[in-house]
């Protein structure tokens, strides 16, 4: 259970914090873009430290019951090392998210999950009116401005998600957590962008906006389709 109230500034320095662990990475290419191929060998998230604070990102982001919550960077439930072809079946971005929001408060109001289309479509309920008492709500790109402790969300499907589609049945999505602005650009964090924690930097409108009001979205190396506005305590 949280102590304190389930706070903005705390989501934000966690996240940070969690970057400057993992060495201050920050990729600003396309995802397609050829990098360093990871081996087991430089795969950081095996590393020494990393992978065990993975697998904190997994025991206190999921509940108890879950299997998810015993797994690590490199390991499954039984302690097995799984090899790096397995590595998105034990995509780790989700439980990064749900460790943020966790211990910056949020106790049993965020609906933590191994994936971010839970909380997604949970976010879309609540816009919707169909359920309450959570702290996200679902926000369309070319109507509301992130704030620093907002999430952003791409869609990671071949078919092309969007917000009008939502909610859906299980996709394959990524969010990042949005920890500042800088005139027309917002600093934002994930976890397992590149195997580590890693900041990007994604072009807004002067309002602040991911799209234009025609819907039209700045950023053309990712297919942002959601704002997850988040309703802090403070």
């Amino acid at each position: 259970m949280p102590y304190l109230p389930f706070s903005r500034a705390d989501a934000v320095a966690i996240a940070r914090q969690e970057w400057r662990r993992f060495g201050e990475h920050v990729d600003d290419n396309p995802p397609s873009a050829d990098g360093i191929e990871i081996t087991l060998d430089n795969d950081p998230a095996r590393a020494p430290g990393h992978w065990e604070r993975i697998g904190e990102y997994w025991w206190l982001g999921q509940d108890a019951d879950r299997r998810q919550s015993a797994w690590t960077g490199m390991h499954d439930e039984y302690g097995r090392v799984f090899g790096l072809a397995g590595s998105d079946y034990f995509a780790w971005s989700a439980a990064f998210i749900s460790y943020v929001m966790r211990t910056a408060g949020a106790g049993a109001r965020f609906p933590y999950s191994p994936s971010h289309s839970t909380y997604i479509n949970v976010a879309k309920e609540m816009k919707l009116g169909r359920t309450s008492g959570w702290v996200v709500i679902a926000e369309r790109l070319n109507e509301y401005a992130p704030l620093p402790g907002d999430l952003i969300c791409a869609s990671r499907d071949n078919y092309k998600m969007t917000y009008a589609k939502l909610p859906r049945a299980r996709f394959a999505a990524h969010c990042d957590i949005v920890v500042g602005r800088d005139g027309a650009w917002l600093s934002v964090i994930g976890g397992n962008v590149d195997h580590t924690v890693t900041m990007k930097h994604v072009p807004v409108t002067a309002y602040g906006l991911l799209a234009e009001p025609d819907g039209d979205v700045l950023d053309a190396r990712y297919p942002w389709f959601v704002v997850l506005r988040v309703l802090y305590d403070r």
